[in-house]
């Protein structure tokens, strides 16, 4: 059942990030990193409205003339100590909407149709939370102990149950739950003590997270894969040449 839920997009980007100085601004080949979520939100047609949560009055300005809205963050939500269930709040708070869906602005390798079946998976249903994650199809321990395969047994990592974990490049809260928990003293970012989450699994070279230099070189050979795809297209060695 599709609902006809409003949601609006918000787009975090603090400016005095550390790991990646003043990353958001920071070109990834031909634009600013902070214009590749601007530029995917646009071109689809499930948003009222994209509002770009900084606490930077020079880069709202700079967003406004990319299509973006520009809410205004509190600098005491401007520090590193500051978390996403803080800045979200804040936002809510100021903004009608059903659902608030988080576009990172340090996930540049979002393709729009990922976006577009990620749109159709909130209206379809009625989660607190849904989380883009990556599944994880491998042998995989914690603390020691295997999670998803029997050390007595060696089976192909095709059958094994994949392990989802949470990429953070799209994240939609439901505006009314995401208040409700918060000011009743549980954490909304996973749907407090209920847990009312939806997994949406986005593909792995989408799942690209920038918090370091490492991260940014990554994202780097992603993009320039893509371009050589589309030039030179798939080629193979030619077997019968020699």
């Amino acid at each position: 059942m599709s609902h006809n839920y409003k949601l609006i997009a918000m787009i975090p980007a603090r400016l005095g990030s550390k790991r990646i100085p003043k990353k958001n601004i920071r070109y990834l080949y031909d634009k600013p990193l902070i214009q590749y979520p601007i530029d995917l939100a646009l071109q689809s047609n499930g948003f009222e409205s994209i509002w770009v949560n900084t606490e930077s009055e020079e880069l709202g300005r700079i967003v406004e003339t990319m299509g973006a809205r520009f809410h205004r963050r509190p600098p005491e939500l401007a520090i590193d100590t500051a978390t996403n269930r803080d800045f979200t709040y804040e936002f809510l708070k100021k903004h009608e909407c059903d659902y608030v869906i988080m576009i990172n602005s340090t996930s540049p390798a979002l393709r729009k149709e990922t976006m577009d079946r990620f749109v159709a998976f909130v209206q379809e249903n009625e989660y607190d939370v849904v989380m883009s994650v990556q599944d994880i199809q491998t042998w995989c321990f914690y603390e020691g102990k295997p999670l998803n395969f029997d050390t007595n047994e060696m089976i192909q990592s095709q059958r094994l149950a994949p392990i989802s974990g949470v990429a953070w490049a799209l994240t939609a809260w439901k505006r009314e739950a995401f208040i409700r928990m918060q000011e009743s003293g549980e954490c909304p970012v996973f749907g407090g003590k209920k847990g009312n989450i939806g997994l949406f699994s986005i593909p792995k070279d989408e799942t690209v997270d920038l918090d370091n230099e490492e991260d940014w070189n990554i994202a780097e050979g992603i993009m320039e894969a893509r371009r050589t795809r589309v030039t030179r297209g798939v080629r193979y060695l030619d077997l019968e040449s020699k």
